[in-house]
This record gives C-alpha cells, sequence and structure tokens, in this order.
C-alpha cells in the first residue's frame, strides 16, 4: 500500500464521519420541529425552541434550514412518512360509485383520526405555514375529491362535488366523530347517504 493510499483511508473516514454527524444533526432538528408542531403548533414553535430540543445552537438550525419553507418541507415529509397515508389507488379502482365513496371516505377518516393531533393543530395554525406546504396538502384533498367524484355518472355536477369536497374535509370528519361523537364508521353512513341524496333532488 502506497503512503498516498495510507494517508486517504483516514481522510475518508473522517469525511464520512462528518457527513453522518451532520445528517445526524440534522434529522434532530427536523424531529424537534415535529414534536413542538404537534404539542404546540406551528405558531407557537420557535427556531429557538427548536434548537432547545434539538441540543443545537440557533444558527445551526439555520444552516441546515435557511428558511421556515425547507424546514417546513422536511418537518412535513417525515411526519408523512411515519403515516399511513390513504390510497386513492385502490379505491378509485372502483367502479361502483357508492362503493368507491363508502371505501376512500372511510380510508380518508382513518388517516384522520391517526394524525388527529398534528392535523387539528396544523389546520389551526395554518396562518403560520408557509404557502408551498398549505398548497401541497389542498391539493392532495382536491386529489382526493377528484377520484371520488369521477365514479359518479354526473361527474360534472357542482353540487354533488361540493358535498363529496365536504365529506372529505377534516374539519367535517373532526365535527362528526370528535365533537359529535359519531364512530368512524357512522360518519361514513352518514356522508354517503348524504351524497347519494344529492342524485334525488328535485
Amino acid at each position: 500500500m502506497s503512503e498516498q493510499q495510507r494517508s486517504s483511508k483516514p481522510r475518508g473516514y473522517e469525511m464520512r464521519k462528518r457527513a453522518e454527524d451532520v445528517g445526524r444533526t440534522r434529522q434532530r432538528i427536523v424531529e424537534a420541529a415535529v414534536h413542538l408542531h404537534g404539542t404546540a403548533g406551528p405558531a407557537w414553535t420557535t427556531i429557538a425552541a427548536i434548537a432547545e430540543r434539538a441540543g443545537v445552537t440557533r444558527l445551526t438550525v439555520y444552516r441546515h434550514f435557511p428558511d421556515e419553507t425547507a424546514l417546513f418541507e422536511a418537518c412535513s415529509g417525515h411526519w408523512l412518512s411515519e403515516q399511513r397515508l390513504p390510497r386513492p389507488q385502490e379505491w378509485g379502482a372502483m367502479e361502483n360509485p357508492l362503493e368507491r365513496l363508502t371505501a376512500g371516505l372511510a380510508d380518508i377518516y382513518r388517516f384522520y383520526r391517526a394524525g388527529e393531533q398534528m392535523l387539528t393543530l396544523v389546520i389551526r395554525d395554518r396562518h403560520a405555514v408557509p404557502q408551498p406546504i398549505r398548497e401541497a396538502r389542498e391539493e392532495t384533498t382536491r386529489r382526493y375529491v377528484e377520484v371520488l367524484a369521477d365514479a359518479w355518472p354526473d361527474v360534472d355536477d357542482p353540487l354533488r362535488r361540493a358535498v363529496i369536497g365536504h365529506a372529505a374535509a377534516f374539519s367535517t370528519w373532526r365535527s362528526l366523530c370528535l365533537e359529535q361523537g359519531l364512530a368512524d364508521r357512522e360518519a361514513v353512513e352518514v356522508m354517503v347517504a348524504l351524497v347519494g341524496a344529492v342524485g334525488a333532488r328535485s
């Protein structure tokens, strides 16, 4: 082994270790921010609080995340990666509109219940959430509604689409299940009956 090869091994090890340390620090910051978003809410989560929980300085936080959008994107991605997300590709394959709606709402409501605390705080503090993050969430909800509405023959009926949008909203699930005490299954049945009744209107 040449002198150059011997000297390059420690250097390569040091570079890998430095990269691993940087990665671990970044992960601690993200996990600290996710915890605070899910307990205090985004509006009450400061860089100082994130730094304290992560055991780093505010400068270190800014070094990893130069702006709030970058931090929120990392937090959102981390939190979502730990959730069992709705699968519109599965219920979207159902041709019967009532069956698709039942399966889709059940899947969406399951996700809402599992992530209720975080979703409640993020929606409450949406004014503190960067616009790209808000728009991404809104687009996801619109995609769910599109898949649910596309099964109906009158796919362009604005009233039915509006009622489906209402049924798929987190606020609807929260009102029916948390405030009124319905089980998720019961809430699904109520919303499916409501959407189905739209076609029977005069």
